[in-house]
């Protein structure tokens, strides 16, 4: 028997206004390490590309004298930038509700023109008072649970009049933090698999309410076509993947940070407490080492103030400084953020290369599949 290949394709995504071809969304990495060359060029290659709007200021020179206002600038200018790079492409912003100018940042990167805002690392209640005015992104916040996802929903109908565009649903195998306690990162009821069906369950009631789609995307271990195609055949409409896109020319970190990804072996990766007291997963090194000794070395001086749950009195270190560090191939004194898979990586390839491979992929996990079915 014979199969077409464009029956085995993925399907597109569409969120609110916006559609791409292929389901896949970028996930957005800090400090620096997707801005506009990696979010552009994902964008170009079919799928959303994502900036990251957390100190995104250190590539403006008055950064040090002038934090904020670089970092303002910075945002404005890289998704301008982005969004002229991938002309018709749907480029987004991560912001995190852990910032301590998360109602600026929106509004920031509305006025700027972004398509979608994903705001997670807290829940983000009230997301859609600080869109600039005449200003229409798609608002899609990251959740952990059918129940953040119900109680967004429910909160946004009634003080915003709909719920979110889609909800990004991050597993525990995610890179960076987590949204889970130490003790539920290996839980079998915070499996990605067992997430995905219950918040696709929680928001259908809101589907029906307003008349409208609300897609769920996975996040958080998917590395294959083959993971998209199964991740997908449970209820997701797509995916988000980070550390994919770390090994790939367009990324915007230090060659050296890419090579850690490459050179990473499973024992590497470890689970570390974050000074602003959640755990994440990171590559392990000169800092998670001095952390875990219970070593404390806080900052000199706090240039930004960044995160509201960050004390620099008493944090082990500057975790934005070290994420600044690692982004500029300074790794000895960087924290490498990263996803459970990136011993996986074994090279560095085009972002076009690595869309067409996660394509091929899928299909062929999706013709297997239906083949199977037929026997």
């Amino acid at each position: 028997m014979k199969f077409s290949a464009d029956r085995y394709n993925p399907s597109k995504l569409t969120i609110g206004r916006h559609t791409v071809p292929i389901p896949v969304i970028q996930g957005g990495m800090g400090v620096g390490i997707s801005m506009a060359g990696l979010a552009s060029a994902v964008a170009r290659a079919g799928g959303i590309g994502i900036i990251a709007a957390v100190l995104i200021g250190i590539t403006e020179d008055d950064f040090i004298k002038n934090p904020q206002e670089a970092t303002y600038r910075a945002l404005a200018k890289q998704i301008k930038l982005a969004k002229e790079k991938a002309p018709g492409g749907v480029i987004g912003v991560n912001i995190m509700v852990a910032l301590t100018d998360y109602e600026k940042m929106v509004h920031v990167a509305s006025e700027a023109g972004a398509d979608l805002i994903i705001s997670g690392a807290g829940l983000p209640l009230r997301l859609p008072e600080y869109v600039a005015e005449g200003s229409s992104p798609e608002l899609v916040p990251i959740v952990s649970s059918g129940r953040a996802a119900q109680i967004l929903c429910k909160r946004w109908g009634e003080h915003f009049g709909k719920p979110p565009s889609a909800f990004v649903v991050e597993g525990p195998k995610a890179g960076g933090h987590l949204g889970f306690k130490f003790d539920d990162i290996e839980s079998r009821e915070t499996k990605l698999e067992k997430l995905i069906p219950e918040v696709v369950e929680a928001v259908k009631p809101f589907e029906d309410k307003y008349a409208v789609s609300i897609p769920v995307i996975a996040a958080g271990g998917i590395f294959t076509g083959g993971d998209m195609y199964n991740i997908m055949k449970i209820g997701a409409s797509g995916v988000q993947m980070g550390t994919r896109f770390v090994a790939t020319h367009e990324c915007d970190a230090s060659d050296k940070f890419k090579q850690a990804y490459i050179k990473a072996t499973p024992e590497d990766v470890i689970i570390t407490r974050s000074p602003v007291g959640m755990p994440g997963r990171a590559l392990k090194g000169r800092i998670t080492e001095r952390a875990k000794r219970g070593e404390i070395h806080p900052p000199k001086k706090c240039i930004y103030q960044c995160l509201k749950t960050c004390d620099p009195k008493s944090t082990p270190y500057c975790i934005s400084m070290a994420l600044v560090n690692a982004q500029r191939g300074f790794l000895d004194a960087g924290l490498v953020f990263c996803g459970a898979n990136v011993h996986r990586i074994d090279k560095i390839i085009s972002v076009q290369e690595l869309m067409d491979t996660l394509v091929a992929e899928y299909q062929e996990a999706a013709k297997a599949d239906q083949e199977a079915a037929l026997c």
